[in-house]
Order: C-alpha cells, then sequence, then structure tokens
C-alpha cells in the first residue's frame, strides 16, 4: 500500500507532509521545477515507504492511505501516478481534466 494525495490540496500545497517524509517522495516542493507552476502536490508511489508521516502532517486532510480513498476521488491514484511516470505535464492534465469534469 502507497499512500497519496487528493483534492484538498488543490490550490493549497501545504509542504508540511514533504517536511517530514524521510524519503523524500512528495514533490514538487518550493525550489524544485514546476513548483510554483503546479496545482498540488504528488506522492510518488514508487518510492513511497508507507510510513504514515505525511497524514498527520497535512493540515487539509490531502494525505490518504491508498486504501482508505474515498471512491470520489479514486482517480488521485492514478494521478500521482502519472505524474512521476509520465511526467509532471500529465499529471497536472489529469488534475485540470478532473476539476473540468466538476464544473
Amino acid at each position: 500500500m502507497t499512500y497519496i494525495i487528493a483534492e484538498p490540496c488543490i490550490g493549497t500545497k501545504d509542504t508540511s507532509c514533504a517536511d517530514v517524509c524521510p524519503v523524500d517522495c512528495i514533490h514538487p516542493t518550493p525550489g524544485e521545477e514546476g513548483y510554483d507552476e503546479s496545482t498540488m502536490l504528488y506522492i510518488d508511489p514508487a518510492e513511497c515507504i508507507d510510513c504514515d508521516a505525511c497524514v498527520e502532517a497535512c493540515p487539509v486532510d490531502a494525505t490518504l492511505a491508498e486504501d482508505d480513498v474515498p471512491a470520489n476521488w479514486d482517480i488521485f491514484k492514478e494521478i500521482n501516478r502519472v505524474y512521476f511516470e509520465d511526467g509532471a505535464a500529465a499529471g497536472e492534465k489529469m488534475v485540470a481534466d478532473y476539476l473540468a469534469s466538476k464544473v
């Protein structure tokens, strides 16, 4: 099981979760390429060690264990994976498409 970042992070990008991550699997963070343009933060599922530190640190309850993601946020499992496997632009496009579908 891995952790993912979901909808409440959109527009927030609070990096408290990244600050406590022992394996640096949450990106982008301030100073990294793409941080200013990103809609939210993402967890790399290949790097996440399931430590749970990010869950308690998140002030907006956007970080969840993959198995605890509500059905209406299921797409965020894929969004986090795509961001790291296919690139930031692909992940951001998925977030934009998700937001457009909610209108």
